[in-house]
């Protein structure tokens, strides 16, 4: 007779953040029955009253709408008469003060579902880790149960802002420690999504996922030299950028800017952890990282500097963030990996005596208090008496601001700093003494000139 098919439509995910809660819920809205294990009680009682504890486009009307129906439930721990098949780990590899990854909450998971794991179980992996962990770590403490089970690793590759589109759009990349594995999870992700990419096995899978982000952030970081150069020069990297790539098919620079987020601020250091264990150091991802590492540091130099040799500016100074989400767009209200973070630390080393004020479309006022700033709840308000604004990430709000207007409200002199290009500088009319800068065009500053 043959053997009945696991019953996969039962699904555990461990851990509720980002990644695991939009895959739960994107899973329990295409017929699985999702149970969310999250230790924080908190976020449990939030997920109960159908809201979310980030931002995310149509996220809280599909938590309402799939708890209604009882194909998800949020719970501190896995219910020990739980019969299901499937348990996906999603929790978070932060890393420590030396710049490696901590694998303690991945352990710990492990552990906990070893107690519950059954003959015939499929475990897949999740989060992004060290290579080797999956095999390495995770396979010898499921092995101490004694049963037999499947175990792969499929990475996650959304972006936020985006997240329940990308799950049912992009491909899924699948590995498994045995070709059993892959095929099993393969099919489980088919119910997901139309393209499922099977690879060798679980490092392949892990690598892959390093790879996406640590490429893009080598990208990013090649702009950012550009914008250095352009700036010695006196020219508009923008320029250089724009005109360069237009209708050319070789070139495909991405603009300058800064570079954060809870991705790309670690895992080219994962990548290079898990290297370095086999004598190999990739010296352009690293140092694509440092590079956009110092670039904080040293636009703030730059803004001291300026300050300093243009007549007016006072000893104290009152200095606007705008933006201080790790990126704009698309809009989210995570400050995790955020730049706005150093960047702040080198304003508060370069202008100590300054007040700091923050503005941000999507964070609310009080996370804007806990970061650090005083909190200002209108765009408009927050140039009222600014002698330096600095936007800091590219969310549209500032891009389509009426700046001209709004610099008409700063101190004189005054100064914006633009880290995105939403402007060009030959084209503003400034007011009096009141200046625009942008990110590889530090050549192109200007300030307002009398116009009577």
């Amino acid at each position: 007779m043959q053997q009945e098919q696991p019953n996969d439509w039962d699904v555990c995910i461990m851990g509720l953040g980002y990644v695991g809660l939009t895959l739960a819920i994107t899973m329990a809205d295409v017929g699985f029955r999702v149970i969310g294990v999250e230790i924080r009680k908190d976020i449990c009682h939030l997920l109960e009253k159908g809201h979310a504890h980030f931002r995310e486009p149509g996220l809280d009307d599909k938590i309402q709408r799939v708890t209604r129906e009882n194909s998800f439930k949020a719970m501190t721990n896995i219910p020990r008469n739980w019969q299901g098949k499937v348990f996906i780990i999603t929790v978070g590899t932060p890393l420590n003060t030396q710049k490696e990854s901590c694998s303690d909450m991945i352990e710990n998971v492990a552990r906990e579902i070893s107690i519950f794991l059954k003959d015939g179980d499929l475990v897949i992996m999740r989060s992004t880790v060290k290579l080797g962990t999956t095999r390495q770590t995770v396979l010898p403490i499921l092995d101490k149960s004694r049963k037999k089970y499947d175990l792969a690793f499929c990475p996650e590759r959304t972006i936020e802002g985006k997240a329940l589109i990308e799950l049912r759009q992009l491909p899924q990349i699948v590995g498994g420690t045995t070709k059993e594995a892959m095929i099993r999870a393969s099919q489980l992700f088919q119910h997901i999504t139309p393209t499922v990419i099977r690879v060798s096995d679980v490092e392949t899978a892990e690598m892959i996922k390093l790879i996406d982000n640590t490429q893009r952030d080598v990208a990013f970081a090649y702009a950012n030299e550009v914008a250095r150069v352009c700036d010695a020069i006196g020219i508009s990297a923008t320029e250089v950028i724009q005109a360069g790539k237009l209708g050319y098919p070789r070139t495909n620079l991405p603009m300058p800017g800064l570079v954060g987020g809870p991705c790309l601020e670690k895992d080219s250091y994962i990548l290079t952890e898990s290297l370095k264990e086999l004598g190999v150091e990739p010296k352009i991802t690293m140092a694509a990282r440092y590079l956009n590492e110092r670039q904080p540091g040293e636009v703030i130099g730059q803004l001291k500097k300026m300050t300093e040799e243009v007549s007016g500016f006072p000893r104290t100074l009152r200095i606007v963030l705008l933006g201080l989400a790790f990126k704009g767009q698309p809009a989210t209200d995570d400050l995790r990996g955020t730049m706005a973070r150093p960047l702040l630390e080198e304003l508060r080393r370069s202008f100590p005596t300054a007040s700091f004020y923050g503005f941000d479309a999507v964070v609310p006022p009080e996370e804007i208090q806990a970061f650090g700033l005083q909190p200002i709840v209108e765009l408009e308000a927050a140039f009222q008496d600014a002698h330096l604004i600095l936007i800091v990430n590219n969310h549209p709000l500032f891009s389509m601001m009426p700046i001209e207007d709004y610099m008409h409200l700063m101190q004189r002199p005054g100064l914006v700093y633009d880290f995105w290009n939403g402007f060009k500088s030959e084209d503003l009319h400034l007011p009096k003494e009141v200046g625009y800068m942008a990110l590889g065009s530090h050549g192109k500053i200007r300030f307002g000139e009398d116009q009577n």
